[in-house]
C-alpha cells in the first residue's frame, strides 16, 4: 500500500489558493497550535513563514509548503490533516481573512495499514 498524504486539500480550498497566489504570490500554511487562531491553518506569503530548527515539512497542498511543529505534529501523527473552507474571516493572522473566508482543519485518523506506510517512509523532514 503507497503511504497517504499527510496533509491534503479540498477542492474549494484549493481554488483559493490558487486566487490568493494571484494577489499575494507564493503562500505556505503553518497548522497553528492554538492559542489565536485555535486550530487553524495560518496561510502567509512564502517569504513571511518564519522557520525554525523545530520545524516540519508536512507536505505541501496546491503548491504551498504546509509546516508544523515537530511538538504539535506528535498530536497529529496519526492522522490526515484535510485543509478546508469555512465562510467567516478569521482573526486576521491569515491572509485569506480580507476575503470572507478561513481555512480550516480537518482530520481523519489512519487506518492501520497507513500508518505502517507512513513508517515505512520514516519522519517528515525538518524545515531548517
Amino acid at each position: 500500500m503507497p503511504a497517504p498524504a499527510r496533509v491534503e486539500a479540498t477542492a474549494e480550498t484549493l481554488s483559493w489558493i490558487a486566487r490568493l497566489e494571484t494577489k499575494h504570490g507564493p503562500l505556505a500554511f503553518y497548522q497553528s497550535a492554538g492559542c489565536c487562531e485555535g486550530s487553524a491553518p495560518i496561510c502567509s506569503p512564502r517569504d513571511e513563514v518564519w522557520l525554525g530548527p523545530e520545524t516540519i515539512v508536512l507536505g505541501e497542498i496546491g503548491g504551498c509548503p504546509f509546516y508544523i511543529r515537530a511538538n504539535q505534529f506528535e498530536y497529529w501523527r496519526h492522522t490526515q490533516i484535510i485543509v478546508d473552507v469555512i465562510e467567516g474571516g478569521s482573526n486576521g493572522l491569515s491572509i485569506e481573512s480580507p476575503e470572507g473566508i478561513s481555512f480550516h482543519t480537518r482530520s481523519r485518523v489512519f487506518t492501520d495499514a497507513e500508518c505502517g506506510a507512513l513508517a515505512a517512509l520514516g519522519e517528515p523532514p525538518r524545515a531548517a
